[in-house]
């Protein structure tokens, strides 16, 4: 892990992706102490454009709500949601590829059906059916994303298990008399950990686009601020008043970017081929 860390603050492009999204975390966690406002709030007039009202930087919505209030409100569930679903994509996709690699046989060749069952769908359209089932909230958007983002996970975690069970210290393990149960989870895991911590962190960026897309067709919650309910509900008036929907996709964009930046740091860092470099 020292090791790793090394590599990763020699990498200039994660590095920067780490800060913007430190800032953009501490933006959304306290950002309302230094900009106090209500993101539902009508407080001016409609499409008011930035800086005409020095006390609205951002200008206001269609409805006349402060766009700033608004952007440093739904910050902090969509990131929560990005969390959370890769959580939940993370936790059913090791768990079913870990049992399949180190098991095989009929257990692999039934974990993977299923799996493939769940890759064949289409995951925007499976996302909405889930989400429409149920009462749209911030915990049945993020448990939407993660049923449906797990396969790639699953299979990740399978093919690393396929190659590290049959080493030697596992080998070793079995020999003392280890379970299955601690062989998998304390032994194997650990050392395939490397490609799915970077795994989680991408699926962060793609769990917030999914919210964002939800959220843009209507299908997140109405009674939650977010950066794509921002989107969504200013869409209809992008060629009357660009700034409403431009700010909070530049947010979605920069969180994403900051995100795929530090996973492409921490593969690099965890490849050991790089570091032997």
């Amino acid at each position: 892990m020292r090791e790793a860390w090394r590599m990763f603050r020699r990498n200039v492009p994660a590095l920067v992706g780490l800060a913007i999204l430190i800032m953009i975390v501490l933006a959304t966690l306290y950002g309302h102490f230094l900009y106090a406002g209500d993101p539902f709030e009508i407080v001016w007039a409609p499409h008011e454009a930035p800086m005409i009202a020095p006390e609205f930087p951002l200008g206001t919505d269609y409805l006349g709500r402060d766009i700033v209030a608004g952007m440093l409100t739904g910050g902090g569930p969509t990131l929560t949601v990005g969390a959370v679903a890769a959580a939940i994509t993370m936790f059913i996709g090791v768990s079913l590829g870990a049992l399949a690699g180190y098991y095989g046989g009929w257990m692999d060749n039934l974990l993977m059906r299923f799996t493939e069952f769940f890759q064949v769908l289409p995951a925007l359209l499976f996302a909405m059916i889930l989400v429409t089932l149920f009462s749209p909230s911030m915990l049945t958007i993020a448990m939407a994303i993660g049923v449906v983002s797990w396969p790639q996970t699953a299979r990740l975690t399978r093919a690393e298990f396929l190659k590290i069970k049959e080493l030697e210290y596992v080998t070793a393990a079995r020999a003392i008399g280890a379970r299955n149960g601690r062989i998998i989870w304390k032994v194997i895991l650990p050392n395939a950990a490397p490609p799915l911590i970077v795994s989680a962190t991408l699926t962060i960026g793609v769990a917030i686009l999914f919210e964002a897309g939800l959220s843009f067709l209507g299908l997140g919650d109405p009674n939650v601020m977010s950066w794509g309910l921002m989107i969504g509900a200013n869409r209809d008036f992008i060629l009357d008043a660009w700034w409403p929907v431009t700010f909070p996709g530049l947010a979605i964009f920069l969180t994403v970017l900051a995100v795929s930046l530090i996973g492409d740091g921490l593969n690099d860092a965890f490849n050991p081929k790089l570091r032997e470099r």
